[in-house]
């Protein structure tokens, strides 16, 4: 059996980590370096940065921040927000990310998949899909979930795999926020139709949580942010806890 993993996200504005309850009401949650090397110290997998600004503000990534974080931590990095072509890339990478995660524009250039995928290989290619429920179908929604769009979650996950996206990050903006629980049969149903991993993001409120996600779930890896940032769950007792229930994780 494949590891599990479990990832961190900082989603940054203005330089600060921030969290909010279904992409609104933003609280500040603390400075994104001190808290990047605090869970690189403490057993994260990996950490995933989303500038969460950058493509409603029509600007770059902070490269700056990327640097710092990437100078403190020794797990890999995977960086959103704003990034809209190789060359966007090419800079993230040189600054300390291992792994970018593209959204709005991959859904409104698809064949920036493809062009990243050639460039640099899938697994450096995470594609994110934020979607929610409009009449018990699952839509993607884009620029940090304002836009909603036509598009079946489903039906993006099969087209961005043939594509040559590496992995695919599925937010449920539903849950994101409510530490109610991850979307579970949603992810169930990912995993089946695609054969790349899935990062199972938006819900996480207690270790059961997590249990769910990769048992119910099917998913490969999950994230979460509030429960990590507010001390509410530390990652240690939690993979001690995923160990107890037979998951197979990185301690």
């Amino acid at each position: 059996m494949l590891t599990k993993r479990i990832i961190p996200c900082l989603d940054i504005k203005n330089g600060r980590t921030v969290k909010g309850v279904n992409f609104v009401d933003l609280k500040d949650a603390g400075d994104p370096v001190e808290l990047a090397k605090k869970y690189a110290e403490t057993g994260a997998d990996e950490l995933v940065f989303l500038d969460i600004s950058a493509t409603e503000e029509r600007r770059k990534t902070l490269l700056d921040l990327v640097w710092k974080v990437a100078e403190t931590i020794n797990i890999p990095f995977t960086v959103g927000g704003g990034i809209s072509s190789v060359e966007d890339v090419e800079m993230l990478l040189k600054n300390g990310a291992d792994k970018v995660s593209i959204n709005s524009s991959a859904v409104k250039n698809p064949q920036l998949i493809n062009d990243l995928a050639l460039a640099f290989g899938s697994q450096c290619v995470v594609v994110a899909i934020d979607a929610k429920q409009i009449d018990g179908i699952w839509k993607v929604h884009l620029v940090g979930g304002k836009v909603p769009t036509e598009i079946n979650l489903f039906d993006w996950a099969k087209e961005v795999e043939i594509r040559g996206a590496g992995e695919i990050l599925f937010t449920s903006m539903d849950n994101d926020g409510t530490k109610n629980g991850f979307a579970n049969e949603a992810l169930a149903k990912l995993s089946e139709i695609v054969n790349i991993p899935i990062i199972a993001s938006g819900g996480a409120g207690n270790r059961e949580h997590f249990v769910d996600a990769f048992i119910d779930g099917k998913a490969d890896a999950a994230l979460a942010a509030s429960v990590f940032h507010f001390q509410e769950i530390e990652i240690p007792e939690l993979k001690q806890f995923l160990k107890r229930h037979n998951i197979v994780v990185r301690i």
